[in-house]
């Protein structure tokens, strides 16, 4: 990051944002941990808009950003939707991530961030840079296209075992066979595409599996998860608390970052080896289990999804879709039909 400077302050001058400290050097781990009114420190490159609706759903005072908050390389959306909020976003090189301490108090003048007893440079980032970032995207969109085109289909060829050779048969409790099934992600407005969904949740009472953090979008709508899958890096522990059945999903080689944090909690689940993304598995396990019907919220489908997740291809979901078939359909499409109903 460049552009960088800062000057001493006037001890009479007022900082522009004063608060609490909450820093997170893995984001989603980050979010399950924030108060209201506090000040924080991520180092997030290329802010989502997952990320940035959830900060402002827990009215956050502002974002300190030790990384390039967008870079130019996709049109990301989460640091506009987060100025449209009036939440201010400052950014910071990386190496300063560390002199932010937990539950410390900063503040934040012009340019420069003063905490224990730390004078941090600062630039802060505006819509004017948004907009920069964002024309330069749209510039390198056929580049940008063509080489997830290609990384998609070359791990699509590298992963079509996993649709083609039998799903593990997992002895889950939870039964989805000739029942409608709704598959809940992290992806973007999962939250008020759920919330639209009520009447359908109440006319079917389909199986609701969580895809990690959707379970904590499930619960406060006052709906409990059957079954909670993924690698358990952005769920509460409430949630994972909450007596729904839990799939730790593991890389093929067996390896299961999630694992140890189900084990402290004292829990049960099963492990399913398998590649993709939990979503995928999540979508998968659904249609493996016969289920009727599988409606999926917060799925990822398009290439700025998934560049928003840091995934540079989409290969295995493709590869779900195509088996899948006319049995998924996106919430969003079923709202519309509520909506008509009604």
């Amino acid at each position: 990051m460049k552009g960088f400077s800062f000057s001493l302050v006037s001890p009479k001058s007022s900082p522009l944002c004063k608060g609490t400290v909450r820093t997170g050097s893995i984001t989603k781990q980050l979010l399950t941990q924030l108060s209201p009114n506090q000040i924080v420190v991520l180092k997030h490159q290329d802010l989502d808009e997952v990320v940035a609706q959830e900060l402002i759903d827990r009215e956050v005072k502002a974002v300190l950003n030790c990384a390039s908050t967008m870079t130019g390389s996709y049109p990301a959306q989460g640091p506009l939707l987060l100025l449209q909020h009036d939440i201010p976003i400052w950014e910071a090189e990386p190496g300063c991530f560390a002199l932010f301490q937990d539950e410390s108090t900063v503040s934040i003048y012009e340019n420069i961030a003063v905490t224990e007893g730390s004078i941090i440079p600062l630039k802060a980032f505006s819509k004017k840079e948004w907009l920069t970032q964002f024309q330069l995207a749209q510039l390198c969109s056929g580049y940008m296209l063509e080489s997830f085109i290609e990384n998609t289909l070359y791990h699509a060829q590298l992963e079509k075992s996993f649709v083609i050779e039998p799903f593990p048969n997992l002895p889950l409790r939870t039964e989805m066979e000739g029942r409608h099934v709704l598959v809940v992600s992290r992806g973007g407005c999962y939250k008020r595409d759920l919330a639209a969904a009520k009447a359908y949740i109440c006319d079917y009472s389909p199986v609701l599996i969580a895809v990690d953090g959707g379970a904590d979008a499930l619960l406060d709508l006052g709906y409990k998860p059957d079954l909670i899958i993924g690698d358990m890096d952005s769920v509460t522990d409430s949630a994972l608390l909450g007596g729904s059945e839990l799939v730790v999903h593991a890389y093929k080689d067996g390896y299961a970052p999630g694992w140890n944090r189900i084990s402290k909690l004292g829990l049960e689940a099963h492990l399913l080896p398998c590649p993709g993304t939990s979503e995928d598995v999540a979508l998968l396990m659904a249609f493996e289990k016969r289920s009727e019907l599988i409606v999926a919220v917060g799925a990822h489908a398009h290439m700025i999804d998934f560049l928003e997740k840091g995934r540079k291809g989409m290969g295995s979901t493709l590869l779900v879709r195509m088996k899948i078939g006319a049995k998924l359909i996106d919430i969003k499409g079923l709202n519309l039909f509520y909506k008509t109903r009604l």
